[in-house]
């Protein structure tokens, strides 16, 4: 798929004709429509009228364009919002006007209601449509705020959600809670609050309840809005695009992805008020998140960007050829397919700075021309696309326990997403491949995992880990893993971390949250290790007891605290794990991952600073990821000349 997003209700209807032929001249072999345009299908309640897009999707057909459908759900109608109260609202209770997007609760009846209409309309109009090769649904669940809401009919589904959860017993529910702190007990569902702002702070578990309510809300949302597609319009191909920083919202993405035959991502590299893009990894980061939901489901870029992006404040401006590269390492690190946003910038709307493929001067430019050149490159190399990527490391991601830490956060300085995007970097550096994988997902094909702080225990993901090291693999698992029960309670009689101990060999003897990145020394004091002598660490500390057969790597330096152990490794079965205590310092860091792709027997390819050797299937993508000119040496073929922000696709070389 080499598509646009083009929104030809924005413009003279005498435009199309020549918008959709330069669209055909770009290269392009699809267009994604749709998606906001809910008033020009239904611009009275149940007054329904696709005659626009019959056109468009006519036109497009005529010249072989194919067509993405998005569902309008993500902006509800003025006539909708008057008539019924639909309004998400904020924790205060104050509603979101409308005039954004996003702005209506999925669970208020009306809104759904009106929601399973217009699409069910919409998907049974065009049943028999074949130029609709794939159905998107809604617009980018949880961006800019939606995943939250505090209206009365949340108040409503939230009680429901709690009286399923828990089979109808409250005092299952209080037991669960630990009501009986603070005088909390419930006499009946109706009684529980919405943890609006109060003194002091609400009960954790009831926390972690409302954001594992918060989440199944639009993974239920998904799953509703693909049925009624699929019961319409059977065989339908659906998808969702995805918005950046999944890993901080109130959604689990990886339950959403089971609802999807496509992932589709925004990929935004700038967006506005950056001075400068995002670095290739964390670019990279994104990628491989998407990458890992639901594996083996084919990934779209739903939005490639050209141009400078912003709504009030403008960002950066990618430099001739920069944002030609995001599109090829994307191709690189699993994409199959490339939509670029927008055709055309804008001229009136909350967009209109958001820069495209062509200004608002309407004429062809630079961007439009790196386009094309990306859609060249990108049909020349359809066989190589069609090549699964194979990686071998795994980050698990667990939403629940991003969720007990956003609850209580411990220490100033802990960010979860952060943190996991800080070990995924070390993997790129080296170019490693790393897929960003939900703890619940079979892991058993990889050579090596990193588990970042799994503070809740999933007694099954837990014997699942032990398993994987038994039979050959290798763990890393970090400070504060294993430390809460499934309900975000400390675990009576237990000592930490939890259902793991076996394997890892290390009991927490004490912990300790610190407010600083550099608080404390450690040394090594293992013959065995060849990191750095000395190191620094912060963040957090636990402080570890080794039981027999585990090797103490580091201690930690302290008049206090002197015999505890900081990083210990222990040989369980055919694997390894280690238990990392704190956050080390970067060369600490570095020592680490090095010791654990030699244990897992990963070889990988070396390559200048800013660049990047991706290997789909037997051949390579290098990517200059510079503003100057570089040279890369890699065995088999010699010295490869990369202009700034210059590309090559190779054969795949052997690893070292």
């Amino acid at each position: 798929m080499r598509g646009v997003d083009y929104y030809p209700e924005q413009w003279p209807l005498e435009l199309m004709d020549d918008d959709l032929d330069r669209i055909v001249e770009l290269g392009a072999d699809t267009i994604r429509i749709g998606e906001f345009a809910w008033h020009l299908m239904e611009p009275a309640h149940g007054a329904y009228d696709f005659s626009f897009f019959d056109d468009v999707i006519a036109r497009a057909r005529s010249r072989g364009l194919d067509v993405v459908f998005g569902t309008p759900t993500a902006t509800p109608p003025a006539w909708l919002a008057t008539e019924c109260d639909i309004a998400s609202r904020f924790a205060d209770g104050t509603a979101r006007s409308f005039g954004g997007r996003h702005t209506a609760c999925p669970n208020q009846p009306d809104y759904r209601q009106a929601c399973e209409d217009v699409v069910r309309r919409l998907a049974a109009h065009y049943r028999h449509e074949a130029g609709i090769v794939a159905w998107q649904l809604d617009n980018e669940f949880g961006h800019e705020g939606a995943d939250d809401c505090f209206c009365d009919a949340c108040a409503v589904a939230f009680r429901a959600w709690l009286r399923e959860r828990f089979g109808g017993d409250i005092e299952r529910l209080n037991d669960t809670w630990g009501t009986v702190f603070w005088s909390q007990q419930y006499n009946d569902f109706d009684e529980v609050p919405l943890p609006r702002a109060t003194i002091t702070t609400h009960n954790p578990a009831l926390r972690l309840d409302w954001l594992r309510f918060r989440s199944d809300t639009l993974s239920r949302f998904a799953a509703d809005q693909a049925r009624w597609v699929r019961e319409e319009r059977p065989g339908a191909v659906i998808m969702h695009d995805f918005p950046g920083g999944g890993l901080a919202k109130h959604v689990d993405y990886a339950d959403v992805a089971k609802s999807l035959d496509v992932i589709g991502y925004n990929n935004y590299p700038v967006w506005g008020g950056q001075k400068e893009p995002l670095p290739p990894a964390e670019i990279a980061f994104g990628l491989d998140h998407m990458r890992g939901l639901n594996r083996g489901t084919p990934l779209w870029i739903t939005e490639a960007i050209m141009g400078a992006q912003g709504h009030d404040v403008t960002g950066f401006l990618p430099r001739p050829g920069q944002a030609a590269l995001w599109s090829v390492q994307a191709l690189a690190r699993g994409a199959t397919g490339l939509c670029y946003f927008r055709y055309r910038q804008a001229t009136k709307g909350a967009e209109q700075f958001c820069y495209g493929i062509i200004d608002a001067d309407n004429r062809v430019g630079r961007r439009y021309r790196e386009v094309r050149d990306v859609f060249e490159f990108a049909r020349g190399i359809e066989p190589v696309l069609e090549a699964p990527v194979d990686a071998p490391v795994a980050i698990l991601a667990d939403y629940r326990s991003r969720a007990c830490w956003e609850i209580q956060q411990q220490s100033i300085l802990m960010d979860v997403p952060a943190e996991m995007a800080r070990w995924h970097g070390l993997f790129h550096a080296r170019n490693i491949m790393v897929d960003i994988v939900a703890a619940g997902e079979d892991f058993s094909g990889y050579r090596l995992l990193v588990v970042p702080h799994m503070i809740l225990t999933d007694p099954t993901v837990a014997d699942r880990l032990g398993d994987f090291v038994s039979a050959g693999g290798t763990v890393l698992v970090m400070f504060r893993s294993f430390a809460k029960d499934e309900d975000n309670n400390l675990a009576f009689g237990a000592t930490l971390p939890l259902l793991t101990q076996e394997w890892l060999g290390v009991e927490v003897a004490e912990t300790e949250s610190v407010q600083s990145l550099d608080e404390f020394c450690l040394d090594r004091c293992a013959d065995s290790w060849s990191g750095p002598a000395q190191a620094r660490g912060g963040v957090f500390r636990d402080m570890l007891t080794a039981g027999k057969g585990t090797e103490v790597l580091y201690r930690y330096r302290d008049e206090f605290f002197p015999d505890y152990a900081a990083l210990t490794r222990r040989n369980t079965g055919k694997g390894r794990a280690y238990y990392l205590g704190c956050l080390p310092d970067r060369d600490l860091q570095e020592a680490v991952v090095d010791a654990l792709v030699a244990d897992a027997g990963i070889a990988h390819v070396e390559t200048p600073e800013d660049v990047e050797y991706v290997r789909r299937g037997e051949k390579a993508f290098v990517l200059n990821h510079r503003s100057s000119a570089v040279t890369c040496d890699l065995p088999g073929h010699g010295a490869i000349e990369l202009a700034p922000f210059g590309y090559e696709i190779i054969e795949a070389v052997d690893a070292d």
